[in-house]
């Protein structure tokens, strides 16, 4: 019996982590295009990616016709809280995840909606933590926009995937002790391999898990990579 195969869109691909993931869906049997949505060019020429080149992601009106079809969205898109009010970082998180999230939900609702917050993420909303309140309301209201399944990935700290080129440097000086880290808190720590290879899994065949945890991302990878 032949693979299945999605489309999917796949966003912040000039970041670390949609670098990452982007990686794993064009060297997957079952994702047959990739369409990369973001505000700079990869520069990255492959037979399955398309670009598109969004100036705003406040205004993803223009994205209608283009994003018909399409089976599955990976938002990678994201920022760092450290420095920003809370008014701020809502805007930069919450405001423009859900104008971008609309507007693939009213073309395809058929359609996965992977999101990516992160471990400690607070799904009631009233926590202490900002970012960890901003984040479960982010959650929370991409499950009423209508689409098939959202799917929230929670990870934790990301061993980077060696050789692609939107790394951190810091990276360089604390990823030698991932082997360390992945045995003392295996809760806590994943490969961003990883993380592409569960959402991939995810979006193809399905899970139960709508919070998707350190330990959920991990065996949705192992699942993934047994069916290769």
């Amino acid at each position: 019996m032949e693979n299945p195969k999605i489309k999917v869109i796949i966003t912040g691909v000039t970041g670390m982590v949609g670098e990452g993931v982007m990686h794993e869906a064009l060297a997957s049997p079952f994702v047959s295009e990739v369409l990369a949505i973001s505000r700079t060019s990869t520069g990255l020429i492959h037979p399955k990616l398309k670009e598109y080149r969004l100036a705003d992601f406040f205004q993803p009106a223009e994205l209608v016709d283009m994003v018909k079809g399409y089976d599955a969205c990976l938002f990678c898109l994201g920022v760092s809280s450290i420095g920003k009010s809370e008014a701020e970082f809502t805007h930069l998180t919450y405001d423009l995840t859900i104008g971008f999230a609309h507007v693939l939900a009213d073309v395809n609702p058929n359609m996965s909606f992977s999101y990516i917050s992160g471990t400690g993420t607070d799904s009631s909303e009233n926590g202490r933590i900002m970012w960890a309140r901003v984040k479960g309301k982010t959650e929370n209201d991409l499950g009423k926009l209508g689409f098939k399944q959202v799917y929230a990935f929670r990870p934790g700290y990301l061993s980077p995937t060696k050789g692609l080129k939107n790394t951190l440097p810091y990276y360089a000086y604390i990823d030698w002790m991932y082997p360390l880290f992945s045995l003392m808190a295996p809760g806590a720590v994943s490969t961003l391999r990883e993380l592409g290879l569960a959402m991939l899994e995810a979006s193809v065949f399905g899970t139960k898990k709508t919070h998707v945890e350190v330990r959920d991302i991990r065996a949705l990878a192992q699942q993934m990579s047994q069916r290769k």
